[in-house]
Parts: structure tokens; C-alpha cells; sequence
């Protein structure tokens, strides 16, 4: 065969190909995918009483821990402390350098016995009203920093606790770094994450036991002591905050635990795990149900899950909707399905 004549055969072979794949092509293939139906099983809805439990894992934290930093740089003359140990409330933790300190009283005191004279010469009215005015401003200014100063040059506890860590050595200079970390631990707090379905359930106050890997055979008490008024957007679920005492201080900042909270009996949907779907790159489930013999997608939040079976949340749901359970990885929304079981 001539060359020529088999490039022109070639040429028309290339027409009919483009013209296969032309776009009234590609209608009439959805067309024909649309015509074509599955057969599937599909088992009815229904609700059952079933016992609310959320699993959940946490992190325990000081339930309050503070930064010791005085509002003075300078030098640092003692601390008094040493990392583990244990304060109270009002123990001198820090002394800085005393230098601004002795000053201000100084200042105090001679601005005191001016204050008392102009104060009496007052009562007399030996001295005007403004010569009065100015001398007990500065003598309430002078009052102020001594206070100020004397909070910060004598820095004290402000919750009994332990102490957690120490960045300085007497004698080096305080740059802004905290000097020490006091952290209280007869009672502790720790952050829970839940998904935003239990939202109306979760209450303050509702009570709880913690479980510590540490401690096999004991639980701990605690309580929600407060609820977090806002949902994270990306995870769906919201914050609460554990209070526990721990008088006994068998449990530490840092411990992991596991709690259970008991939400008590509720009626809901339960379908079987496996007719769940879920989209590939997402968290986001799904179910199909059978509409008149044509497979509608709904979506749906899972709840508590059982075994074999979980709780699932959709407001496009209702008890008698037939669920599929066989085939439904084969479907797409608006397929037809035949041989319904």
C-alpha cells in the first residue's frame, strides 16, 4: 500500500475517534449509567433505648500554676527556693535588690510626718487648701510605690503549691524570664474534647471518675466545672474543663487518664457500621436509603457506637427509612436500584 493512501486511511481512523468521544457521546455513556440500576438489600430504620457513654482521654494540669516574675528588673539577691519545693500562701519566694526599695521608704516616711503637719496646720486653717491638696497627693503617691515596690523587691506566693521549676542562681540579673514556676497540686484541672452531638447533654457539675494506667485499681473523682460556650469549626466538637481535687496528691500535672461520661438512656437511630460511608480525603459519613427505588445519599454525624452497630444523626432521617446495608459501595445519588430486599 502507498504511503500516501495510508496516511489518509490513518487520518480518517483519527475523525472517527475524536467524533466517539464527542460530548453527545459522553451524555448518552451517563445516560446509559443512569438507566442502569443496582441491586442492593436495604434494612429498615429503626430507634432503640440505648445507654449515652462518652470515652474520653486527657492530660492533667496544675489547676493553677504561676509564673514568678517580679515587675522590676534588677539584681537578684535570694531565692529562697529550690525546684519540688513546697509553699504556702504568702511565703517570700524572691528577694530582689533593695536599692529603689529603701529609697521609696525613705521618701514615704519623711512625706508621712509632712503630710501629719500640714494636715494639723490645716485643721487651723493655717495653711491653704491647696498647699494641703498637693501635700497629700504626693504623700499617697509616695504610699503607692512604696507598696509597689515592696510588693516586687519581697515577692511572695500567691497559692500554696510546689515549685516546678527555677530559671536564675542568686546574684544574676532578672531580664524578664519568670524566676520561677509555682504550680498548685492538691487540686488539679484537666481539658476535654467532645463532639458537638452531646452539646445539650454535657452539664457543670455533672460528676465523673478518672482512670490512670498508673493506678489499675482506683478511680478518681472529678467534675465539669466549666463548659466552653463556642464549637471548633474543623473538628465539630467543644471544650469542657475537669476540676479534681487531690488531696491525697497521688495524681500529677502531665498524668494521662481516661474518663466516661454517663449521659444517661436516650431513643435513637441505630443502623449497622458497615452501611456507613465515608468520603475518601474527609471525616465526613454518609448513608444511601432507598427513595422509591432510588438510592438518596444523607448525611449523617455518628454517635455512640456498639459492636456492630452505631448511632447515626441526621435530620433527614426517620424511623421506617430503608437503609441500604449490601451494595451501597456501588452507588451514586439518583441511581436506580432494583431487586430491593
Amino acid at each position: 500500500m502507498n504511503k500516501s493512501i495510508l496516511n489518509t486511511i490513518m487520518g480518517w481512523g483519527l475523525i472517527l475517534i475524536i467524533t466517539g468521544c464527542s460530548p453527545k457521546s459522553e451524555q448518552a455513556g451517563q445516560d446509559m449509567a443512569a438507566d442502569r440500576a443496582v441491586t442492593v438489600e436495604v434494612t429498615p430504620l429503626k430507634k432503640q433505648i440505648v445507654s449515652h457513654q462518652i470515652n474520653l482521654s486527657t492530660s492533667l494540669k496544675g489547676y493553677e500554676t504561676i509564673n514568678i516574675a517580679p515587675s522590676l528588673t534588677g539584681n537578684i539577691e535570694h531565692i529562697y527556693v529550690e525546684t519540688g519545693s513546697r509553699v504556702k500562701k504568702g511565703d517570700t519566694l524572691v528577694r530582689m535588690d533593695q536599692n529603689q526599695y529603701n529609697t521609696a521608704k525613705l521618701n514615704f516616711a519623711n512625706l508621712q510626718i509632712e503630710y501629719q503637719r500640714v494636715k494639723d496646720l490645716r485643721e487651723t486653717n493655717t495653711v491653704s487648701q491647696q498647699t494641703y491638696d498637693q501635700t497629700k497627693l504626693s504623700y499617697e503617691q509616695a504610699k503607692e510605690s512604696l507598696s509597689f515596690l515592696t510588693e516586687n523587691t519581697f515577692v511572695r506566693a500567691r497559692i500554696s503549691g510546689v515549685i516546678s521549676a527555677k530559671n536564675y542562681e542568686d546574684g544574676e540579673l532578672f531580664s524578664g524570664t519568670p524566676i520561677l514556676t509555682l504550680t498548685q497540686i492538691n487540686q488539679l484541672k484537666a481539658d476535654i474534647s467532645i463532639p458537638e452531638t452531646y452539646f445539650p447533654l454535657v452539664k457543670e457539675g455533672m460528676k465523673l471518675e478518672l482512670r490512670s494506667g498508673i493506678y489499675p485499681d482506683r478511680t478518681f473523682p472529678a467534675a465539669i466545672d466549666i463548659i466552653y460556650p463556642t464549637i471548633d469549626e474543623s473538628t465539630h466538637n467543644f471544650q469542657a474543663r475537669l476540676k479534681i481535687p487531690n488531696n491525697g496528691e497521688m495524681l500529677r500535672p502531665g498524668m494521662f487518664v481516661r474518663t466516661t461520661i454517663e449521659l444517661g438512656e436516650i431513643e435513637a437511630l441505630m443502623a449497622p457500621y458497615k452501611a456507613v460511608l465515608r468520603l475518601t480525603g474527609s471525616n465526613e459519613r454518609y448513608v444511601f436509603i432507598n427513595e422509591n427505588s432510588v438510592a438518596k445519599r444523607v448525611g449523617v454525624t455518628l454517635g455512640q457506637r456498639y459492636d456492630e452497630i452505631v448511632e447515626i444523626i441526621s435530620e433527614e432521617l426517620k424511623s421506617g427509612d430503608q437503609l441500604v446495608t449490601l451494595g451501597q459501595e456501588k452507588l451514586v445519588d439518583g441511581l436506580k436500584l432494583k431487586g430491593v430486599q
